[in-house]
């Protein structure tokens, strides 16, 4: 299962997620997002585990706080295609 972990205060560093994440189970692959301009951390990342793993990490981390913010640990959903379309 994909996850998507959001509100990290932006000092957190990358080391310390994929650490927090751990303790629920092995990462099948983790996606730290920076600004492409800075490559400041952007407050978010994507994780992907077993989904028993996963399953525990969101009871156990949504919502739970870290550096004064309430974290948002769920499922990824899919992102939608960007491009609008025009009717001229």
């Amino acid at each position: 299962m994909k996850l998507y972990i959001g509100n990290l205060p932006f000092n957190t560093t990358e080391a310390e997620v994929r650490e927090m994440l751990e303790q629920y189970g092995t990462l099948e692959s983790f996606n730290w997002i920076t600004d492409r301009d800075t490559g400041r951390p952007r407050g978010f990342c994507f994780a992907e585990m077993d989904n028993a793993d996963a399953d525990a990490a969101i009871k156990a981390l949504n919502g739970k706080d870290l550096g004064g913010r309430n974290l948002k640990v769920n499922e990824a959903r899919a992102r939608n295609d960007r491009r609008k379309k025009r009717s001229w």
